[in-house]
């Protein structure tokens, strides 16, 4: 696929790292380029897809807010979110999966906010789909940092919580320099690549919530395994372990501990959550 080029100067960027995502990436994109917000520059990565990912992208070739990647299979999530990212040249950046969609509005409020308040990054309330697109859990997140705070503070709290309380990405928009700093996407906790790479950012600057639901994220059947429980929680703990080694004055031996319990409640309290919304959608 030909890289097309980017606007000249773009003051948001959102990046969408696809993988198998041809049902539903049209929608995502719609719904990223159907905002109204100045200055939008959108960057599309396919992380060598085997479905017709790449041809839904082609549609969209020629809109001049658009850039086309490709990315070498291997290398997980980390490989194709740091690609797009790498390839934003705006002030604020968005990252969306290509099963997610943006409500109206929510890329224009969310710059505001960040231009606003000097923050480095906000996140809003989203609803949390089935495969269909139907809403099982209306208006979810923010639970515990509904409020401005430094970002030390809101990273503290979503240990506490065992929980990433922010959101997955299209929830979030940050300032892109924030997170070149802090080293863009970090997956050496692969689970927790959203909430470990908001961490460093946040430990740079200010939180401020933005209260209104702006994005969802579509529930897949791969998050009701086993497996997957365990290994959340123990990614979790090498997470807070990392974060309480280099960052002593954010996070206390106690916070570690009591972070470290309600991950592993946290983690098993997703898995009911999930099998009762299963049966929902069946």
């Amino acid at each position: 696929m030909t890289d097309t080029p980017h606007l000249s100067v773009p003051h948001l960027s959102v990046v969408v790292p696809a993988y198998n995502n041809g049902r539903t990436l049209r929608e995502t994109l719609r719904s990223v380029l159907d905002q109204d917000v100045d200055g939008l520059e959108l960057i599309v990565g396919d992380h060598s897809s085997a479905d017709d990912t790449a041809q839904v992208m082609a549609e969209f070739a020629s809109d001049p807010r658009v850039t086309l990647l490709t990315t070498e299979a291997g290398g997980g999530a980390g490989r194709n979110w740091n690609r797009v990212t790498s390839a934003a040249t705006g002030t604020y950046l968005k990252l969306v999966c290509g099963d997610d969609v943006l409500r109206p509005g929510v890329l224009r409020r969310q710059v505001e906010l960040l231009e606003r308040t000097g923050a480095v990054l906000t996140a809003c309330r989203r609803d949390i789909i089935d495969a269909e697109g139907r809403v099982l859990m209306p208006a979810w997140g923010l639970r515990g940092i509904a409020r401005p705070m430094a970002g030390a503070e809101a990273v503290r709290r979503a240990v506490r919580a065992g929980s990433n309380l922010f959101g997955e990405p299209a929830s979030v928009t940050m300032r892109r320099d924030a997170l070149v700093a802090a080293g863009g996407w970090s997956d050496a906790f692969p689970y927790l690549i959203d909430q470990a790479t908001y961490s460093r950012v946040l430990l740079q600057g200010g939180f401020v919530p933005d209260d209104e639901v702006g994005a969802t994220f579509r529930m897949s059947d791969a998050q009701w395994s086993v497996a997957l429980v365990a290994e959340q929680s123990a990614q979790a703990r090498g997470f807070h372990a990392w974060l309480r080694d280099e960052h002593p004055e954010v996070l206390s031996s106690f916070d570690r501990r009591y972070g470290d319990l309600r991950a592993s409640l946290m983690a098993r309290a997703r898995r009911l959550s999930y099998r009762v919304l299963q049966r929902r959608m069946r």
